[in-house]
């Protein structure tokens, strides 16, 4: 059945690869973005469908919220402030990233929209004590940025005890993808190796690279959205890890990179003292609960990455 669904920060990075999912299964879209990154190409070319429509406005002002969330049956919470940011301004990343979502499920509560899917971090683990990492794990948020995520479940739950709202938050891993700004914190070392290869130079790594991520590409990423959408809500109310399952090495990444680009050299090790952290998700709840599970392997999807015109 179609909805109107409300994306905020529909116009980033995942709303690219997720607005077409959605308008592939029939939905309208309203988007709600301050348009301060956004691609205003991209988002013409939707509007001009007529099943989407862009709200500039920014989430940090409540009576726009709740205007944007009128007559919306379902709401994707993705906008925010990144986490390197948010140790620069810590200001700021409190503003948006804890009242803005705030503003963002009041409002949906308000409104009784019957489903939030939120856009939450591994980072609220901070450094795991054991692989893999599970929901029911212990939560160690380092940043401002991972403290606004972690309060960001906790305000869900708050309001889906006093209104109709059930939510998902998805605790997304090392997302990258075409179209993902080269500044990306967790995944930077993915455009660095790539612009070094490019340039027929080698990637250098610090340490022996034995530091490790869980990447997820940003199309299942996509996929996991809509169908914490859909999903039972008896099910619901969750936080829930999207992410692979698998920790990549910095040293293996580079060595899938070489091969994606194409190019004959090897890495480079610099030897220097580096703190060595794994990463790698439990995906079990996302299986049992969402009936998700990774599709793009990271051969497959460096790949796409690299033969992308974005990358």
């Amino acid at each position: 059945m179609s909805s109107t669904v409300l994306v905020t920060g529909g116009a980033g990075f995942i709303g690219a690869h997720l607005v077409p999912q959605l308008l592939d299964r029939g939905d309208r879209v309203r988007i709600l973005d301050n348009m301060s990154r956004g691609d205003r190409g991209r988002i013409a070319a939707w509007v001009a469908t007529g099943r989407v429509e862009l709200v500039e406005q920014d989430i940090r002002y409540g009576g726009a919220v709740h205007q944007a969330m009128t007559g919306c049956d379902r709401v994707v919470h993705l906008a925010a402030v990144s986490i390197n940011k948010s140790e620069a301004d810590p200001y700021e990343s409190i503003d948006i990233n804890v009242v803005g979502s705030n503003n963002v499920f009041k409002a949906a509560a308000d409104h009784g929209v019957r489903r939030v899917v939120f856009a939450s971090s591994a980072s609220v683990y901070g450094d795991p004590e054991t692989l893999p990492m599970a929901e029911d794990g212990p939560l160690h948020p380092l940043t401002p940025y991972c403290i606004a995520k972690h309060t960001g479940e906790q305000l869900l739950d708050y309001y889906s005890r006093r209104s109709e709202l059930s939510w998902f938050a998805l605790r997304f891993f090392n997302v990258y993808g075409p179209g993902q700004k080269p500044t990306a914190y967790y995944t930077s070392v993915i455009n660095h190796f790539v612009q070094r290869l490019r340039a027929g130079e080698p990637p250098v790594i610090d340490g022996e690279g034995a530091q490790s991520m869980d990447f997820v590409h940003v199309h299942d990423v996509a996929r996991a959205i809509v169908m914490a959408l859909d999903a039972d809500a008896a099910r619901a109310d969750v936080p829930v890890n999207i992410g692979t399952g698998i920790d990549t090495s910095v040293a293996e990444l580079a060595r899938t990179l070489i091969a994606a680009v194409g190019v004959d050299v090897e890495p480079q090790f610099r030897p220097r003292d580096v703190l060595v952290s794994r990463r790698a998700a439990d995906i079990s709840r996302a299986l049992d609960v969402l009936g998700w599970k990774p599709t793009i392997d990271l051969r497959t999807g460096m790949q796409d990455l690299v033969d992308s015109e974005i990358a």
